[in-house]
């Protein structure tokens, strides 16, 4: 009887010094990999690690971010994520199409979570939005479907309107090319013409808006791809130096000092994108997670940048924004 007890006394200590080395070992230290088409960070990555501190993941103790950044050249995607996946991450990050196609390529095993991309079935990212398959999911913004609200829009403030342009980078073909299709219907609806403007980078732009001033182009539409993103005050400043009124898919192009934008809260998407992390980190299958699209859009205008190219914004337009800069 007495070893009995010795014996279930040496098991209970033992079982206490397991436990405590087990408490003592450090925890397990997430590796989050991020690619983008971008120079650097901007303020939605804040967003994004903000919402994971939200959910409990805090850099430098279990989670660490690793970067890859293109610097805007899309045709250095591809190696990027192919140096993420050999890093061995536990999750990639993308952002934009053709950062969630160098993914794709690059691993059919590391879950891959779109903080942002196109149209992800249009582009064969995914199966389809309730069943994606495979190793992909996240947030897809439909701006393909968008841009017809967009041609809308600069109908209203310029009633008058004859031609617009669309000025647009065909580097990212997919989702770029489809939005200026869906440009054509609405146009001709309401009695439009509407051209596309090739500007790759930055060294295109003045050609470019060049061109849109000898094509006499009455408003212009202007991607919210992530190159522009990046050069969004030079685009601006661009459209008010050529007193054109210029509606944007972004509101961050409003901020640098746009005229108007009409799309989803990016923000938000940055949010859901780190949910999604959460997620997957905790054992949910991609293939598991439905793709979320949008469902609140909203208008925002600047007065300002209006008065600069001597607009008048129709008061029923004015009335519908979400947000006025005055």
């Amino acid at each position: 009887m007495k070893s009995k007890l010795v014996g279930m006394a040496l098991v209970a200590t033992v079982f206490v010094i397991c436990v405590r080395a087990e408490a003592q070992q450090p925890g397990k230290v997430y590796r989050i990999g991020y690619i983008s088409g971008r120079s650097g960070a901007e303020p939605l990555d804040d967003v994004f690690k903000s919402a994971l501190r939200e959910l409990g993941y805090v850099e430098g103790q279990n989670m660490s971010v690793t970067y890859r950044w293109a610097e805007e050249k899309l045709d250095r995607l591809p190696a990027l994520a192919v140096e993420l996946v050999q890093l061995n991450v536990d999750v990639i990050v993308t952002e934009t199409t053709p950062a969630v196609r160098a993914a794709k390529n690059a691993t059919t095993t590391i879950p891959i979570v779109m903080a942002l991309s196109g149209d992800a079935v249009e582009a064969g990212l995914v199966a389809s939005l309730a069943r994606p398959g495979a190793n992909i999911t996240g947030l897809t913004f439909l701006g393909t479907d968008v841009v017809g609200k967009l041609v809308e829009l600069l109908k209203e403030m310029l009633p008058k309107a004859s031609r617009l342009a669309y000025l647009g980078n065909p580097q990212i073909s997919t989702p770029e090319l489809l939005a200026f299709e869906r440009t054509q219907p609405v146009a001709q609806r309401l009695g439009m013409t509407i051209k596309f403007v090739t500007a790759r980078n930055q060294n295109d732009f003045k050609i470019a808006f060049e061109e849109i001033k000898k094509t006499r182009s009455d408003g212009l539409i202007v991607s919210p791809n992530i190159i522009y993103v990046q050069h969004r005050k030079m685009i601006a400043n661009l459209a008010a130096h050529y007193r054109l009124p210029a509606i944007y898919g972004r509101s961050d192009f409003v901020d640098a000092g746009g005229l108007a934008s009409y799309g989803t809260s990016f923000p938000h998407l940055y949010r859901r994108a780190a949910v999604y992390v959460d997620k997957v980190l905790k054992g949910v299958k991609p293939a598991d997670l439905p793709v979320e699209q949008p469902t609140k859009f909203e208008l925002v205008i600047s007065l300002k940048a209006a008065k600069q190219i001597g607009l008048t914004i129709p008061p029923n337009v004015l009335a519908r924004a979400d947000r006025v800069i005055r």
